[in-house]
């Protein structure tokens, strides 16, 4: 009896111990993972939403756990309050300008709070610091999103449908230009048409190349006026003597003009020849006047040559001549 009842309480020591064991290794496992038995530091994040954020989920940082929520609460008239507990050795990597957002661990996983770690610039956090937040759309608005982004491309098919249907009925420039030949063969010749322009483009710009290179010849007068400062001051006092000469020219046509003037002028004695038909009559008169007068005074002197009384003095004149 005494033996059977130390193997029963032999049995219970060791399903208590086992027991024991299994709940150490629980304790120790889940502490790790909660990170309860790590030193850690708090820090507050306060969000407008927090997405089903529960206490218990992840924070990371740099795709490293650094910590764990430890407690939402609601803060003011509709935001939440985050209390975060970070791992003390990863509080000088996270700077007092960091931002946390919410994010999800996988495509369907459980909510977490991402720290981005903020600039080198800012302090390192210490114990109770409030971090700033950025919000993400949540699923809801990512599927609101989807519907419309949906609803538009719906639409664009039908657009697209639409215009198909319209070019296969030939309607429109593009349909007319798919099913009428004759556009096409209009088309095919402005092609040609280009193509010859093009080769005209092509042959002008190795026009223009020769050109160049002629000009680069220094043999070549062009190239010479470039480079040669001989020829160009040449040139240039050439073109200071022509605008002389041009100047003087213009000078002479005013005279002549000032001197056309003057032939208009009745008033002048040239204006008064000119345009006064009884001045020049006058003239006329004197001019016949003057030539019978001539004519009779060399008559006269004829007359008086042979005259006796001084015949003797002509003829002895001419002897000396």
């Amino acid at each position: 009896m005494n033996e059977t009842n130390t193997r029963k309480r032999l049995a219970v020591g060791v399903f208590i111990s086992i027991g024991l064991v299994i709940l150490l290794v629980t304790v120790f496992t889940i502490g790790g993972q909660r990170k309860a038995f790590v030193k850690t530091i708090h820090l507050n994040v306060i969000f407008d939403d927090v997405q089903g954020l529960q206490s218990g989920n992840n924070v990371w940082l740099s795709g490293m756990k650094v910590g764990t929520v430890s407690n939402i609460s609601f803060y003011g008239k509709s935001q939440v309050a985050v209390r975060l507990n970070i791992e003390e050795k990863a509080a000088p990597h996270i700077r007092k300008d960091a931002r946390a957002r919410i994010s999800t661990d996988g495509l369907v996983g459980n909510k977490i709070v991402v720290l981005d770690g903020g600039s080198d610039s800012a302090q390192p956090v210490v114990n109770n610091d409030r971090l700033g937040s950025e919000r993400i759309p949540g699923m809801q608005e990512m599927m609101s999103t989807l519907q419309s982004s949906n609803s538009n491309l719906l639409e664009i098919t039908g657009n697209l449908k639409a215009i198909s249907r319209k070019i296969s009925q030939g309607e429109g420039t593009l349909g007319e230009l798919i099913n009428d030949p004759a556009i096409a063969d209009r088309l095919k010749t402005s092609v040609e048409h280009l193509k010859t322009a093009s080769a005209g483009g092509e042959a002008m710009i190795a026009n223009l190349q020769d050109f160049s290179r002629r000009l680069k010849n220094s043999d070549g007068l062009a190239n010479q006026l470039i480079t040669d400062t001989t020829v160009f001051n040449r040139l240039k006092g050439a073109v200071a003597q022509l605008n002389q000469a041009a100047d003087q020219a213009s000078q002479f046509t005013t005279s002549l003009r000032n001197a056309g003037q003057h032939l208009d002028n009745t008033t002048s004695p040239v204006g008064v020849l000119l345009n006064d038909e009884d001045a020049g009559a006058d003239l006329q008169r004197t001019l016949k006047n003057l030539r019978v007068s001539s004519k009779e005074l060399s008559d006269d002197l004829e007359a008086i040559q042979h005259n006796w009384l001084l015949r003797g003095f002509f003829r002895k004149k001419n002897k000396e001549q």
